[in-house]
């Protein structure tokens, strides 16, 4: 059995062997089913959930699920496709849109019941309250912005402009401008949070992940070059934009363990590290090693095999 998590951006995979995670853009068409075949073997079977269906190349989220389902169909015939209502299906349904996070709370709920999970990863982040099942089944990502369960701000994809709209430069309140010159993994890179090996996402201007290219891609968030406000004002950018990122899920966690009354924090992601930190919460990547950078795709294996003929 291997456990499989289609987004829009990225593909993960956990097999027996360990966990893989490729980038792997819908938008642009990716080879999809060519990067599962890779991982084919006789009578393997394979768990999917999803979040990929919401990828603006498909005009409704239904056609995306579809999309998706043929496209592991061609590789796995018989694969079984978790849902926003905690079950497998064998078809496209509407219940497969955006699971993913249902069912790492399915899995987690056994063991850490009355906790908070928090999956910082690469675009979005996760804070949901394993309470009950019960109350999760059914939730859209719509109801969950609504709620404070999904916030949309990641460790590498987020644009700096979503989360802040001024920067200090040499005491000067400078507003940044609305184009996509830089992303958190500029930032996080500059401020030591992340390796170049770590930034697996596009560029936003298709250059390099080394530590000057993302200062000069973080120089045009204020419209300037590098030589112009210096590797300094770079860097104020970047020390802005966690600052106001940080704060934005410590409100955002708080306000939830609050409303819900959670005891232990569990963090997963390829931002757990950096998250634990910050929130004190209990690093998953101590028990559950890579997986808990694709905890979905962790987490729909094992809920498979607790279901025999799922």
């Amino acid at each position: 059995m291997i456990g499989i998590d289609i987004g829009g951006a990225n593909l993960k995979v956990v097999t027996g062997n360990g966990t893989f995670i490729h980038y792997c853009p819908l938008w642009e068409q990716s080879p999809l089913s060519e990067i599962l075949r890779t991982y084919q073997s006789p009578g393997e079977q394979a768990a999917v959930v999803m979040s990929g269906e919401l990828a603006d190349c498909f005009r409704s989220k239904i056609e995306g699920i579809r999309s998706i389902v043929d496209a592991v169909r061609d590789v796995f015939p018989d694969a079984v496709f978790y849902g926003t209502d905690a079950d497998f299906h064998r078809s496209a349904v509407p219940d497969l849109a955006a699971a993913n996070w249902l069912v790492s709370a399915d899995y987690l709920m056994e063991r850490y019941r009355g906790g908070l999970l928090v999956d910082f990863g690469s675009t979005t982040t996760d804070i949901i309250p394993l309470v009950s099942l019960d109350t999760l089944r059914g939730m859209t990502d719509l109801c969950r912005l609504q709620s404070g369960t999904l916030v949309y701000t990641g460790l590498l994809r987020t644009t700096l402009p979503a989360v802040i709209r001024e920067v200090s430069l040499s005491g000067i309140p400078t507003p940044v401008c609305p184009e996509y010159f830089a992303c958190s993994a500029d930032a996080h890179l500059v401020l030591g949070h992340i390796t170049s090996e770590d930034y697996t996402t596009d560029t936003p201007d298709g250059k390099a992940r080394d530590r000057e290219s993302c200062l000069r891609r973080l120089s045009r968030v204020v419209c300037a070059d590098l030589e112009e406000i210096g590797e300094e004002g770079a860097s104020a950018v970047a020390e802005t934009f966690w600052n106001a990122q940080r704060e934005l899920l410590c409100t955002a966690v708080d306000a939830i363990r609050k409303k819900h009354g959670t005891g232990e924090i569990l963090c997963a992601g390829i931002g757990a590290a950096l998250i634990s930190r910050i929130i004190g919460g209990r690093n998953l990547t101590r028990e559950l090693g890579r997986g808990a950078d694709a905890l979905p795709a962790f987490a729909v294996r094992e809920v498979a095999l607790r279901r025999p003929g799922s």
